[in-house]
């Protein structure tokens, strides 16, 4: 299980930005995070036009079969839709990884126990505006 955001444990930190300005105050080979919407495709391209790694926060089993095909590195998503996405992650073998956003290690043996790939703590998002 990869674990982002635990104070013990090295990790990567995503820089989550809302527009292209935002990108140009992240540091080089960092991962950028963005919220999954109608306006983010924009960002998308963009960081596919510079080689930069991003991730995506999503809602539904529906935004992830959509934002895999996007290229994402990671995959966020709530521990209430952890499992579905997860299932259909293994099913359709995403390059993907699933993070779970948690707030304390209390869920990790439960999302452990479901495969999940990752779980993600506040402390690894750097808001960037």
């Amino acid at each position: 299980m990869l674990i982002f955001g635990h104070p013990r444990i090295e990790h990567e930190k995503l820089y989550h930005v809302n527009s292209i300005e935002a990108i140009k105050h992240t540091p080089s080979n960092s991962v950028l995070l963005f919220d999954y919407n109608n306006e983010v495709f924009e960002l998308i391209s963009h960081a596919k036009e510079n080689a930069l790694a991003f991730a995506l926060n999503i809602s539904c089993l529906k935004d992830a079969l959509f934002c895999e095909n996007l290229d994402a590195k990671y995959l966020l998503c709530s521990y209430q839709n952890a499992s579905n996405v997860q299932k259909a992650a293994d099913t359709y073998l995403f390059d993907a990884k699933i993070l779970v956003h948690v707030e304390n290690e209390d869920s990790m043996e439960d999302l452990a126990q479901h495969g999940i790939d990752g779980i993600i703590f506040a402390e690894a998002i750097i808001k960037v505006s």
